[in-house]
């Protein structure tokens, strides 16, 4: 049985999940604490990060790895384009979202708001949230001029690209910090891929001690 050890509101994790349930590979859920790494947590990935995939005997982590795996071994439906240059663009718009968006965004709201208390790290940062709510309007009109000139994100085909994006942006939906008015298309966009069965798995997530607000599952909203 493949086996995803994971953490609900980690957006490296959701992508790889996402990835895995489009390409309807049946896998376990494994709950890890990651910020309190057991010593077989660390036999299976010495960084103490997650995801990691145990699949075809292998253990594999870094989630641009593991969904790089799964396209390889598992071609179809192609979440890759075959086009060098627009492989190299969905592979620019994943590092978009998993360093830059991460970093200006996920990390300064979902980190502060849920992961401080979860590791009693201690009060949320008022500054970093103050910041991560204004740098998600400059991504969110970011997202809206892609979808003026493309059908997804990378281009006229859904890609790796929108589940990476999807990603990042659930975990902040769960936590109520999107501002969807933003950006008609971002959410006509977000509620095509919400509808899509991959996501099933994803909007069933309850994290303790932070329940899902009324949109969040709500197909909708």
């Amino acid at each position: 049985m493949n086996r995803l050890y994971h953490f609900p509101l980690s957006p490296y994790c959701r992508k790889v999940r996402l990835i895995l349930a489009e390409k309807k590979i049946e896998v376990e859920l494994v709950e890890e604490k990651y910020w309190e790494p057991s010593t077989e947590f660390l036999r299976r990935n010495p960084a103490g990060k997650v995801p990691v995939l145990k699949i075809d005997g292998m253990l594999l982590s870094d989630s641009t790895a593991i969904c790089e795996y799964i396209e390889e071994t598992v071609p179809e439906p192609p979440l890759m384009p075959r086009d060098p240059a627009a492989r190299a663009e969905v592979r620019r718009l994943m590092a978009w979202f998993d360093d830059k968006f991460y970093s200006d965004v996920t990390c300064n709201l979902v980190h502060e708001r849920v992961h401080k208390k979860l590791m009693r790290g201690g009060y949320p940062d008022g500054r970093a949230v103050k910041t991560g709510a204004q740098n998600i309007k400059f991504h969110i009109h970011y997202m809206d001029w892609l979808l003026d000139h493309r059908r997804w994100l990378a281009g006229d085909k859904m890609t790796m690209a929108d589940f990476t994006a999807a990603a990042h942006l659930s975990c902040l939906d769960y936590i109520s910090d999107v501002d969807w008015s933003l950006s008609a298309p971002v959410k006509d966009w977000y509620a095509t891929i919400k509808s899509r069965p991959a996501f099933r798995s994803v909007l069933a997530d309850q994290i303790f001690g932070f329940p899902q607000p009324p949109h969040y599952a709500n197909l909708d909203f």
